[in-house]
């Protein structure tokens, strides 16, 4: 910026992010990934555009894009149901991981073969790079068309795009330390991949187990501190995890996964706040990127890029998918087309790009500009065609809107009315359940305390408010069964209840 003022500063990113979340939402509507328009704004205001950021700091851009990476992951794993994921999760580690191995060594080779100059190794590096892909980008299209998928489709695409890029961060940094030094025992890549990946997933399980501990005890004042806490065990998790070796992307991806599936204290106001941060690193991470690069620079590249492009959208990926989902024989053969078909590219790629170039590699800057370019044009393509494919395959269906009210309860459109039963309790001073925090209670799923009357005071619960004698409470349930435990929970007696059927 040529006027460098805290005033100027606030005021462009203020710009930027205002233009952002406008453009996300046109994004809806035309069927366009936001990736697009987020690196269109980075490039305009960039050295080639309007000039009003100069920026081509590789390694700060990197840096911004491991720390966006934390988030953005962190939030999918913790948003993912395992419900959901079970009766699909191999046929989704099979596709994050083996999908990722072949997409890149089938890639990598065909590189090697049509970059004249290209050593096996560099094309191995450019393959692996761009093998990971964007699912968030995948069901923001679908959703503007009002398109759901059949089956565990989603779940199983959700779940390979959040486990897939630890994989193919290994592969990366293995082929850039082959490029550096062809010499170096491939045994020993495999063991260090090995490591990596166990350590990962160790410590994101362990993490995750403290975690569920400290959040549920430490007690907090404030409701907002308990997002700022799961920040700092984010890192947590992802530094130590590189201190002992381990892949600190997979195991913050684990440690979500497995938080996200526990009662937590404030669990949805942690969802919700981290849904704008990962909004947020979304779109931090895609300006970064569009201010890095060159668009002239992408001229140079356009022939060879588009026949990369092309070789990874038709065949790379469709024979990743197949190979890796041969042991699934129940998977419809116009799934695994889908599934195929669905090798969109987001921030990831273009993020572990700049890994050769921070690391000296001859010719990293021939392979970002591919990397930018194949991304692009798998947004442009892929992203722009994911509903009619979904359409035409038979894979799709009606998608069914959630109405959200402000007691967090999301109904389908044809589902049955519901049916709550409330009781209202007034806690004896031997009740079992005084002076113990409402998450310790064993409240079943199905029933919860809506309301606590103390005295002239109207307490809105939470897991770490703790009842008092006399407290009067409103409890809510969904069915008889799950009322008389809630009741039994709180040690109350029937004289203590007082009914109102809705």
């Amino acid at each position: 910026m040529h006027f460098i003022t805290i005033d100027n500063i606030l005021l462009l990113v203020g710009i930027l992010l205002f233009a952002s979340v406008l453009v996300s939402k046109t994004s809806l509507r035309v069927g366009v990934p936001t990736l697009i328009f987020f690196v269109a704004i980075g490039i305009l205001v960039g050295s080639e555009g309007l000039d009003l950021i100069e920026f081509n700091d590789y390694n700060v851009a990197q840096s911004i894009g491991v720390v966006a990476l934390n988030f953005i992951l962190f939030y999918g794993g913790f948003d993912t149901s395992w419900k959901e994921v079970k009766p699909v999760m191999w046929q989704g580690a099979a596709l994050s991981v083996f999908g990722v191995l072949f997409t890149a060594l089938t890639l990598g080779f065909f590189v090697y073969l049509v970059v004249p100059g290209f050593t096996i190794y560099e094309g191995m590096l450019l393959g692996s790079i761009v093998s990971s892909t964007d699912a968030a980008a995948v069901f923001s299209v679908l959703r503007s068309r009002g398109l759901s998928l059949r089956g565990g489709l989603r779940p199983m695409l959700e779940f390979e795009s959040g486990s897939n890029d630890p994989m193919a961060y290994l592969l990366t940094l293995t082929f850039i330390h082959l490029v550096q030094n062809p010499t170096i025992s491939v045994g020993s890549q495999i063991l260090f991949f090995v490591m990596q990946m166990s350590i990962g997933v160790v410590m994101g399980f362990g993490m995750g187990w403290i975690s569920k501990k400290l959040i549920n005890r430490i007690r907090l004042g404030y409701e907002g501190l308990y997002a700022i806490l799961v920040i700092a065990l984010i890192f947590f998790t992802y530094s130590l995890t590189g201190i002992v070796k381990g892949n600190g992307f997979l195991a913050v991806y684990v440690f979500a996964i497995f938080i996200g599936n526990q009662k937590l204290m404030h669990k949805k106001t942690i969802s919700k706040v981290f849904d704008g941060y990962a909004w947020l690193m979304q779109i931090v991470i895609f300006i970064t990127l569009g201010v890095l690069v060159n668009p002239s620079q992408m001229l140079h590249v356009a022939g060879i890029g588009l026949l990369i492009s092309a070789f990874l959208m038709f065949i790379a990926r469709p024979v990743s998918v197949f190979l890796s989902l041969i042991p699934f024989k129940a998977m419809a053969f116009r799934s695994r087309m889908f599934v195929s078909w669905v090798g969109l590219k987001g921030a990831v790629p273009i993020v572990f790009a700049t890994y050769p170039l921070v690391a000296g590699v001859q010719g990293a800057e021939f392979i970002f500009n591919i990397v930018f370019f194949v991304s692009v044009t798998s947004v442009l393509i892929q992203g722009t065609t994911l509903s009619k494919v979904a359409q035409w395959l038979h894979v799709s269906a009606p998608f069914k809107k959630q109405h959200k009210f402000s007691i967090d309860i999301e109904l389908d459109e044809d589902a049955e009315e519901l049916k709550s039963r409330f009781a209202r309790v007034v806690l004896p001073d031997n009740s079992k359940a005084v002076g113990i925090p409402l998450l310790e209670l064993g409240f079943p799923q199905k029933a919860a305390i809506s309301l606590i009357i103390r005295g002239d005071k109207y307490i809105t619960p939470y897991g770490a408010t703790v009842l008092e004698p006399h407290d009067k409470l409103l409890i809510a349930s969904e069915d008889a069964t799950s009322m008389a435990n809630a009741l039994d929970c709180l040690g109350a007696s029937p004289s203590m209840v007082e009914w109102e059927e809705l």
